[in-house]
Order: structure tokens, then C-alpha cells, then sequence
């Protein structure tokens, strides 16, 4: 079966005003030119090619597939599953291939950093960008942290790039990549001096000649200068080029880029991007060599698969109920040791009342069951209902998009952090699944032990879960080994949302959903009480929920959940199901699948010959218009009919409009982000050379908008033991007044920041927050640090996140997280009681 995995970037162009930038390769396609993506795509499947062959051959085994232009994902993961025992996997590799692109289109915010773009003849800050970032992509692997690299090592691809559309190694007649970008031990030679003229003036439009003689001859290193505010640059000097470069109109006119077939140099843009291509192969291999074929896979995401993470309340009212989790937890463990389904990764954090930890992270599953077992009950301490300071804590330590799973029977007295929890799943794309031992579901003997949970607590957590795409699960001491169905399907490898739906209250509602041929074992969950429901296959046939096993599938009830295991025969289709229920329940419909979407705010930066863009993250400001980026891979044919913003709790969509702008990418316009919490849904046709069939996806996490704009200073570089203060703005134009502040990051370094803001009637105001990395931590140790803006009442939240890399070397660049939304940000605070 031929593999797909859709791909959907939420582009979110909420800024005033947008300044052009300097030129790089593109990042959405023009004419026949080659994008940053598509060079940074191509690298990777020849890299992978390479490696699947040198495995192959150190096996004895044959390796026919061909390195050229016509690579594809699902070719190359069909030629290397065959040098490998376990089938890898395609979902994860091209998720790896948009992790690395989202952070490689975000240089270009920089537009003003002539070391991220090899402008102005930067090479020496240039080459400290790459050969730094290098480091903290091969710490991040070192420390299992895998989107910390590929978000590293896209920023490293971009300059790197760069450097061969805006330097003149190609017109200098050059053959292979310059080797001593990547390597710091080599001395950088022969570039032209401050005062070396190396342009003439273009005759006309025609540039194809305007490098001097002398510096072809001499093969001397320059780029070209560009500005976008000032004319001026050193006598002689070549210019970037380019409608909005004010240099390239001072002698010597025109420019050198070659971006894209249009630019001055455009008649290399080819030579220039095949360069790139191998200068990026180059890179990974100097990657792959340094951290072994194992990680360097797990890099690529061809082997890697989620994280498993338990958080463990071992407090003495579940003394009994701990011996089982921990039973259930040894039992998946062991079921998925040395498969393809072995998460990469394994958490644990215990907590009793008296503080969480220590947080566990090991890959090595005999380790992880060693510290599993020696888990016991212990007396509650004064903090046992501080319950949401201990998951956002686990949410904020994790990395992202785990599976988490939480025992406990504690009840939450924070219950002010909801918000904050909510907004770190968002941003997490983790999942939470709770296995709640409330004290109405125990027996006598049991709940003389239990603390009170309460029917709003179990609310709560019910809250959370469908947040965050997960389940809550009510159990007994006899019924938690049955949950072990549930989490096996949690946890289980390529899953997929195909519907999830909440209702608050009680009412008879019919839903349908349509499968398609590549979904396998797919699995309906209804949770509620005291509710009746009827499934109806896309032939007519019907099984009510009485029935356990039945012509469409097996029902298996764990506490408050029924589970449909639907029949392997016969899925393809449209289904329905009729719910009639006495209380709130949710719906949700899952199953295998290399079909998959995945969504990230962005924002659109205007300007120059094309436009750019960069994963933004933060919420997207309500009532403003939206754009989704789709793209699809794996499949050459591939129609999108429709794409939802479906309200999460309701049934009230806002409809996008679809332009396609390739054979499998699309752009998705969104008049107005709405002001409830929503989920995004996909449907379309997939195209076979037989079969035409229907399809649809949804999004598992929850996204929102807010009215709060948080915007922070961006430092790419913070030093061992050394304070680093980050100022940040937060405005709004609703309410005014006491804003709550928090940060947090993934470390566990030392923060600290104002507990509060006072926004008044100017709707804006400034804080600070202070990060200190240990003295002792490793150079290229990425953090990531979030900062959160809380309106009175908790009535709205925003945060943005900044990723941070300790070094021994001073940064060198800075400025505000991104330069257009600073500039943007001065025209929302001269008019937002204006424009809004």
C-alpha cells in the first residue's frame, strides 16, 4: 500500500504591517525554482539513501535505489525498510522533514542579520552560526531531545544554504561544497578585504558578468551587500539584489543572488541549489558520523516513535492501586520491547504531596521497569492537592508530543493553573490520559483510604484529557488492569484521529465518519454515564451497545469508557453512529494510518519577490484572518475538499477557502479565527490508479484564540552561569488591569519574573525575565522558555516560547522575537484602540 501523511501549517498572518526582507531561496514555490524545503528535502532522502545503502552492503544485502531528483519519501522508506528488521516508519520521517523546514523558513524573521544570510561579507558570524549550531544539534541528540535537533539543525540548513545563493562559490567555478563552514578547525581564507572592490556595474538588467576579473581569477570569497533602509555600502562592493535591496541601485549596480531563475544571478539559481543540496548532505553526514547510524535515524525520524510517560501519585490511599499500575505498566513495557512500536523514550515522575520527582528519562526499557518497581506508597505531604503544579510541571519536562498516563486520586486545589495547563498542551501537542480512583467507585475497604474527589475535579480532569486529544478513565482496584486495552491504543504506533467530539449536555445526537482504506484497527471510544448508543456500518448493518460482541466489532467497558474494537472486514466507508445520553459524553473514532495532519501557527513575513514564513509560537489573535498551509506527501494525487475550524465543545464551523498551489500542496484562507476553542478538521479524496475514496482527519489537540499579544526578545544564546534577561511586552485591546505573569522552562533552570502586570488604559506594559543556566551545563544545551500573560479573572491567556541555546560564545544575534512582529507591535500599540 502506497503511504501518505498529510501535512497542514497553520499560517497565521496577524501582524499589522510586515517589512520585506532579504532574499534567500524560497519558501513556497516559484516558477520551476527550488525552495529551502524542497533542497532541505532532497538532502535528507539522498542522505537516507546513503545510509540504508551503507547498511544494506555491511549486511550482505543487495541496495538498487538510484540517488537522483526523483527520490521520494515512500521510495526511500520502502528501499531502507528492507536493510532494516523493522519496518520504518514514513509518518515520522516526514514530520521530521517539516521540523526541520518550519525552523529553517523562521530565519528568514532576520532579515536583518547579515551573519544568518551570509550578507554584507559576514562569513566569519556566519560560520560561527553553523559550526555552534552544529554543537547544539549533536547535545540535543545526545540527550535524546530529537525536535530540539531538527529545530537546530533547520535554523543550521537555512545559513548554510544561504551561503551558496548569496556568495560567489559558484560563480568562482566551484565543484563541491566549502568543507570549512562546518568545520571550525579550518581557517577561513582568501575572502575579500573591506576595501577590495569585487562588482561592476550590470549593463542594463544583464548581470551575468558584473564580478570583477580579478576576483574570479584570484578566487576571491565575497557576497553581496543589502539593505533595507539604507543606499549606501563600501566602494565597489556587489549588492544582493533585488526589487527592495536600496543597495543594488548605488554603484556598482545590481546583485549576485541566486535565490531563484528570476534574480540577477538566476542563470545559477540550479548550480547554486544542487550545491546546497550537497553542502547539506555534508552536514548530515558530519552529524550521522559523530552521533552513530542509530540516533542519526532517530534523527531523521525513521525509527522513532513516541514517548512514553507516566506520572505516578504514591501517596497512601493508593497503596493498593499502585501494585496494579504498576503490573499495567510492566506489561506495555514488555509487549512493545525490541518492536517498532518501542517508544523512544520513557518518563517517570512520582509525586506524593511532599514534591514531584525525581523525573526519570531513559531510553533503556530494563532501566525504566528497575525504576517502575521500586516505586512504594509514602504519607502525603502539605502539597497532595497541589495536583496541576505537578503535571504542568510534567508538561513543561517532557518533551513534545508525549503520551502521558496519570494515576491518582488527588483532588486539585490550584485549580488557577487550569489555563496554563490547557496552553501548555496546546504548545506540547502532548497527550494526557487519566486514571481517576474517585472514592464513589471503590469499594468500603478502599475508599476509607481515599482523599475526596469531587464530581468538579473529575470534571476537571475530563476538561484537560479532551484538550489534549486523551482520555479519563474511571477505575476501580478490580477494573484498572482492564484500562490496559486503553492505553495499549494510546500508545499505539501511526495513530490517527479520525473524530473526536465533546458534549456538555444531554441530548440524542447522530455523527458519521468516514474510513478509508488505509486505516487499520480502528477503535471507537464513547465515554459518559449512563448513556446508549447504536454504530451502523456503511452497508446498514447496526450493533447496539448492549450487544458485546457483534457483527460490527467488540465492546470492552472500563468504567465510565466503552471501547469498539470495529471488525478488520468491511471498514471502508461512511458510518454513523446515534448517541442519546443523560449527561456529557465524548466521542472519539482512532485508528493506524501513514495518513496524518499535523498543524502549526506561523507567521507570513511580505515582502521581496516572494513571501516567507516561521512557526509562531504563540495563539493566534481572535477575529483576525488566518491562512492554512497543506501539504501532502506520499501520494500523487490527492484532493482537499474541505478544511474546519469545528468547535471543540459545539457544533459550529468556520469553513476555510482552498487554492491549490501545487500537485499536492494547498493554501486554506480563514476569514476570522473564532472565539471558541477549536479543532481542526480535514476531508478529501485519495486517488489511487483504481480506487477513488473518501478520507478524514482531525486534529487531537485543542487550539484557541486570545485577545493578549505577549512578544518577547529574542536571545539565540545564553551563557553557563551567566543571568540572561529577556524583556517582554504584553497589550491587549479588551480588558484592562491585573495581569498574572509566569514562566517556565524545560530545563529547570533558574527563572524569575514578575508575578504581575498592570495593563492600563494604554493596553500594554513591559516586564523582565531573568534564566540562569548552571555553571556547569553543557555547551549546545537547548531550553526552551515559555512566557504566559493571564487576563483578570482568568477570563483569557496567551504565551509565547523562545528556544535558547547555552554556549560558551557570546550570541550573536538579538532582538526581538521576530523583528516584524516588534515592528508590527509598534503600530498595534499607536492604534489598537483604533484598528481593532
Amino acid at each position: 500500500m502506497v503511504s501518505l501523511v498529510v501535512v497542514a501549517v497553520f499560517l497565521f498572518q496577524g501582524a499589522l504591517f510586515q517589512p520585506p526582507q532579504a532574499e534567500a531561496f524560497k519558501i513556497f514555490p516559484t516558477d520551476d525554482s527550488l525552495t529551502h524545503q524542497q533542497i532541505t528535502e532532497a538532502a535528507f532522502l539522498r542522505k537516507m539513501v546513503e545510509v540504508c545503502r551503507d547498511v544494506a552492503t555491511s549486511q550482505g544485502k543487495g541496495f538498487t535505489l538510484p540517488i537522483n531528483s526523483k527520490l521520494t519519501a515512500t521510495t526511500v522508506q520502502k528501499a531502507c525498510s528492507n536493510s532494516y528488521a523493522s519496518l520504518l516508519k514514513l509518518s515520522t520521517f516526514n514530520l521530521a522533514i517539516i521540523q526541520t523546514a518550519l525552523s529553517n523558513a523562521a530565519v528568514d524573521r532576520k532579515q536583518f542579520s547579515t551573519a544568518h544570510h551570509f550578507d554584507d561579507e559576514d562569513f566569519k558570524n556566519g560560520r560561527d552560526l553553523i559550526t555552534k549550531g552544529i554543537a547544539a544539534v549533536k547535545v540535543s541528540i545526545k540527550k535524546g531531545n530529537y525536535l530540539s535537533a531538527r529545530t537546530s539543525l533547520g535554523a543550521v540548513c537555512h545559513t548554510l544554504q544561504d551561503f551558496y545563493s548569496h556568495s560567489n562559490w559558484v560563480e568562482l567555478g566551484s565543484t563541491a561544497p566549502f568543507s570549512t563552514l562546518i568545520k571550525p578547525e579550518l581557517p577561513l581564507s582568501n575572502i575579500a578585504g573591506p576595501n577590495t572592490k569585487t562588482c561592476r556595474n550590470c549593463v542594463g538588467e544583464d548581470c551575468s558578468d558584473n564580478i570583477l576579473p580579478d576576483v574570479l581569477q584570484q578566487k576571491t570569497l565575497t557576497s553581496g551587500y543589502f539593505s533595507l533602509i539604507f543606499s549606501s555600502k563600501p566602494a565597489g562592493k556587489c549588492s544582493h539584489g533585488g526589487f527592495f535591496d536600496r543597495t543594488s541601485s548605488r554603484e556598482p549596480t545590481g546583485g549576485i543572488n541566486k535565490d531563484d531563475i528570476s534574480s540577477y544571478h538566476g542563470f545559477l539559481h540550479f548550480r547554486a541549489a544542487e550545491m546546497a543540496i550537497n553542502a547539506t548532505m555534508e552536514l548530515l553526514e558530519d552529524i550521522r558520523l559523530a552521533t552513530g547510524d542509530q540516533a542519526f535515524l532517530r534523527l531523521m525520524g525513521l525509527t522513532q516513535s513516541s514517548v512514553l510517560a507516566f506520572v505516578f501519585d504514591i501517596t497512601d490511599s493508593l497503596s493498593q492501586y499502585i501494585e496494579v499500575f504498576k503490573k499495567v505498566c510492566l506489561s506495555i513495557i514488555d509487549s512493545r520491547k525490541g518492536t517498532s512500536e518501542e517508544p523512544s523514550e520513557y518518563v517517570l515522575v512520582p509525586f506524593n504531596g511532599q514534591g514531584s520527582g525525581p523525573l526519570i528519562r531513559t531510553a533503556n526499557a530494563d532501566t525504566f521497569k528497575e525504576y517502575i518497581n521500586s516505586l512504594s506508597a509514602s504519607v502525603a505531604g502539605n502539597f497532595s492537592d497541589m495536583f496541576l503544579s505537578e503535571l504542568l510541571l510534567t508538561l513543561t519536562r517532557v518533551p513534545p508530543s508525549s503520551d502521558i498516563f496519570v494515576l491518582t486520586d488527588a483532588s486539585a486545589k490550584d485549580t488557577e493553573l487550569k489555563s496554563s495547563v490547557k496552553a501548555m498542551i496546546e504548545s506540547t501537542k502532548s497527550t494526557v490520559n487519566f486514571l481517576l480512583t474517585s472514592s464513589l467507585l471503590r469499594s468500603e475497604e478502599d475508599a476509607s483510604l481515599s482523599r475526596s474527589l469531587s464530581l468538579s475535579d473529575i470534571q476537571l480532569y475530563r476538561d484537560l484529557a479532551h484538550v489534549s486529544g486523551g482520555q479519563t478513565i474511571d477505575v476501580t482496584n478490580t477494573t484498572l488492569s482492564q484500562a490496559n486495552a486503553v492505553i495499549t491504543d494510546a500508545i499505539t504506533a501511526d495513530l490517527v484521529t479520525v473524530l473526536q467530539v465533546e458534549r456538555s449536555s444531554a441530548k440524542a445526537e447522530n455523527f458519521s465518519f468516514v474510513l478509508d482504506p488505509s486505516l487499520s484497527n480502528t477503535t471507537v471510544y464513547i465515554t459518559g454515564d449512563s448513556l446508549v448508543f447504536t454504530l451502523y456500518s456503511p452497508t446498514g448493518v447496526s450493533q447496539s451497545g448492549s450487544v458485546a460482541d457483534g457483527p460490527l466489532g467488540s465492546i470492552l467497558t472500563v468504567g465510565n469508557i466503552k471501547r469498539v474494537k470495529l471488525n478488520s472486514d468491511n471498514q471502508t466507508g461512511e458510518w454513523k453512529i446515534s448517541i442519546n445520553a443523560t449527561s456529557s459524553y465524548t466521542l472519539k473514532v482512532i485508528g493506524q494510518s501513514s495518513v496524518n495532519v499535523l498543524f502549526y501557527f506561523v507567521e507570513i513575513v511580505e515582502g521581496g519577490h516572494g513571501d516567507s514564513w516561521g512557526q509562531r509560537f504563540t495563539r493566534p489573535f481572535i477575529g483576525r484572518n488566518a491562512t492554512f498551509y497543506v501539504s501532502v506527501t506520499g501520494r500523487d494525487s490527492v484532493t482537499v475538499t474541505d478544511v474546519l475550524l469545528v468547535e471543540a465543545s459545539g457544533s459550529d464551523v468556520v469553513r476555510g477557502t482552498i487554492k491549490a498551489v501545487g500537485a499536492t500542496d494547498f493554501l486554506v484562507n480563514i476569514d476570522r479565527i473564532p472565539e471558541w476553542p477549536f479543532v481542526v478538521q480535514l476531508k478529501g479524496l485519495l486517488n489511487d490508479s483504481s480506487l477513488v475514496s473518501q478520507f478524514q482527519r482531525q486534529s487531537p489537540t485543542q487550539q484557541q484564540g486570545s485577545r493578549i499579544t505577549v512578544m518577547a526578545q529574542s536571545q539565540n544564546i545564553t551563557q553557563p552561569g551567566v543571568p540572561l534577561s529577556l524583556n517582554f511586552t504584553v497589550a491587549t485591546n479588551n480588558t484592562i488591569g491585573n495581569y498574572t505573569i509566569r514562566a517556565r522552562n524545560d530545563q529547570g533552570f533558574s527563572v524569575s519574573f514578575p508575578s504581575s502586570l498592570i495593563l492600563g488604559t494604554e493596553g500594554s506594559a513591559q516586564g523582565s525575565v531573568t534564566l540562569t543556566a548552571p555553571s556547569d551545563t553543557e555547551s549546545g544545551t537547548d531550553v526552551t522558555l515559555t512566557i504566559e500573560a493571564e487576563a483578570p479573572g482568568s477570563t483569557d491567556l496567551n504565551y509565547v516560547t523562545l528556544q535558547l541555546t547555552v554556549s560558551t560564545a557570546n550570541a550573536i544575534f538579538s532582538g526581538c522575537y521576530s523583528l516584524s512582529l516588534c515592528l508590527s507591535f509598534f503600530f498595534f500599540i499607536v492604534c489598537h484602540f483604533v484598528c481593532f
